[in-house]
């Protein structure tokens, strides 16, 4: 398995924002029901019908110069914002600074951050240094992990740092393997996280400069319930993969293919009808 990233971690609690009707370019931000949906190009519209098959509901709107794009929920039309909000903007650009910083093994805030998901792993034993055996245990590949971050970056970090702390009880159980039938040759648990976050980069793709999925557009929605919503995607992720993992009855040969069914569920869940945050995905109810 290669890893692929890191990034820090901040173990705050999510802020909300009850804000949830603001304007931005004459677009609503929200999902909202809607009899008819009129979809604004360059100043005309269109008008979709009651119909499942409207031409508005069709990912290939996406990206194509529309104000607002048209999901089917529930028999009713509801639209998603190209248009940004200003909380929905600053909070994606942070999430995507957050995404391109390195990890750098120089820095002391760096440093201290993989101390810290140390600490939070291990409270009660003590580490011997950033480059030590015992970091094999936790699931690096050697005794140095800066060298496992290449991919991903510093945010692979704070999102391990984030799930160890947010929900103890669920990264101790995937760390120890405590539960299901384990494989002989098991997944190492820290760089398959790092792997878990390159691939929730992906999925998301929130680097491009227009959305090509649904599923960009819905999570960027999500940034306006939950500034931490990656973070939180990310542990629903692990936990979903673990559980592909034990479904499959798999090795650590068929890590890569247990990715990309993991991928695959959290694209189903991102887009039911009642998923409005991190926490209403099914798999949201595996943690603890």
């Amino acid at each position: 398995m290669e890893a692929a990233a890191a990034a820090p971690a901040s173990a705050q609690a999510a802020e909300r924002d009850p804000e949830h009707h603001q304007h931005h370019h004459g677009c609503l931000a929200v999902r909202t029901s809607l009899p008819r949906c009129a979809l604004g190009a360059g100043g005309g519209s269109s008008l979709a019908g009651s119909s499942d098959e409207a031409s508005c509901g069709s990912p290939r709107w996406i990206g194509r110069g529309l104000s607002c794009v048209c999901i089917k929920r529930k028999g009713a039309y509801e639209r998603i914002c190209m248009n940004l909000t200003p909380v929905q903007e600053e909070r994606l650009q942070r999430l995507k600074h957050r995404m391109k910083v390195y990890f750098d093994p120089s820095r002391r805030d760096h440093q201290e951050a993989l101390k810290a998901l140390w600490h939070a792993t291990y409270p009660d034993q003590e580490l011997q240094g950033l480059i030590s055996e015992q970091w094999k245990d936790m699931g690096w590949q050697g005794r140095d992990p800066s060298t496992d971050f290449r991919g991903a970056g510093f945010i692979s970090l704070e999102n391990l740092l984030f799930f160890a702390k947010t929900f103890s009880a669920s990264f101790q159980r995937l760390l120890k393997k405590q539960c299901g039938n384990r494989a002989t040759w098991e997944y190492p648990f820290a760089v398959a996280g790092v792997n878990i976050t390159f691939m929730i980069m992906q999925m998301l793709d929130l680097q491009s400069t227009k959305p090509k999925t649904f599923v960009r557009a819905i999570f960027i929605q999500m940034l306006s319930e939950d500034e931490w919503a990656f973070d939180l995607l990310y542990c629903v992720a692990f936990v979903v993969m673990d559980k592909q993992w034990l479904d499959k009855n798999a090795s650590y040969m068929d890590f890569n293919e247990v990715l990309k069914s993991t991928r695959t569920q959290l694209e189903r869940e991102l887009m039911l009808d009642d998923v409005m945050r991190i926490e209403d995905m099914p798999s949201y109810s595996l943690l603890c």
